[in-house]
């Protein structure tokens, strides 16, 4: 059985900025609970350490005394181009623990460059600017909009590791905010339910239906408009990724309690 963090660092924490007030070495105890133990093993990463057969630490937290929230990224090897698990944790005003961004990467997987552009300026996940050579070649290996990478498929070990480290906090939920619509669909299978959004979400299922405004927009205008997008999550999320809507995807945001599967379904029957 796991310690409660409380005897990782030998005082009651309840946020992410009292950790971040620990000595390096308690706050890398605490923050190595992040990482799923499955990602460990595959990589042959010394669980304890967080480093390779070499004695190199493979993980970086950016968590400095004074701040309320942490960045951890791990890498497989010492060298790897991109991490293998990147994750941004933070306190929220109201006092919550929310996830503002985690990333697992198939680090042998092919590498399709959306996140830069040929002259290596960052797309920043293709909202300031796009790759559109590269994520109609992501698009086509059945990737996401924002992958730059195939999946490990291990985000559903990485809720519980999430719900073990709010709970290690005194908390009961963990909360997150989708940063595409494959996302949001991603974490109502896992269980989240919706604190804002939830009617953008059942409006955007609606006018994918045939005779809706959305459906009638997959008219071939663009590699990421193609008729029959609407029947999958891919599909649909690449077209708003590409302005379908009119507007930005914003304004989602989700939660999950604790050990309870909120049941919430706004694609039913969606295929990947």
């Amino acid at each position: 059985m796991r310690q409660p963090l409380s005897a990782l660092s030998g005082t009651e924490l309840f946020s992410i900025h009292q950790v971040n007030h620990l000595p390096d070495e308690q706050k890398l105890r605490v923050y190595r609970r992040l990482v799923p133990h499955r990602v460990l093993r595959l990589f042959g990463i010394d669980p304890e350490t967080l480093a390779d057969s070499e004695g190199r630490r493979l993980v970086e937290i950016e968590c400095p005394s004074g701040t309320s929230s942490v960045e951890l990224v791990l890498r497989h090897a010492w060298n790897a181009q991109d991490p293998t698990v990147f994750l941004q944790i933070a306190d929220t005003p109201n006092n919550q623990i929310e996830v503002l961004l985690f990333i697992i990467n198939d680090p042998h997987a092919e590498r399709f460059d959306t996140d830069r552009l040929p002259d290596g300026t960052p797309t920043y996940f293709g909202t300031l600017e796009r790759n559109v050579a590269e994520e109609v070649r992501a698009m086509k290996a059945g990737l996401a909009p924002g992958q730059v990478r195939a999946g490990l498929s291990l985000t559903r070990r990485l809720i519980p590791t999430l719900e073990q480290f709010v709970t290690g906090l005194h908390h009961d939920a963990v909360y997150i905010q989708p940063l595409a619509y494959h996302n949001a669909i991603l974490f109502e299978r896992l269980g989240f339910s919706y604190m804002l959004g939830l009617g953008r979400m059942e409006w955007i299922h609606k006018e994918f239906a045939p005779g809706g405004l959305l459906f009638g927009r997959l008219d071939g205008s663009t590699p990421f408009r193609q008729p029959g997008a609407e029947s999958n999550v891919r599909g649909r999320s690449w077209a708003i990724h590409d302005g379908i809507l009119g507007e930005p995807y914003t304004d989602v945001k989700m939660y999950k309690r604790v050990g309870v599967h909120a049941g919430v379904v706004t694609f039913p029957n969606a295929v990947w």
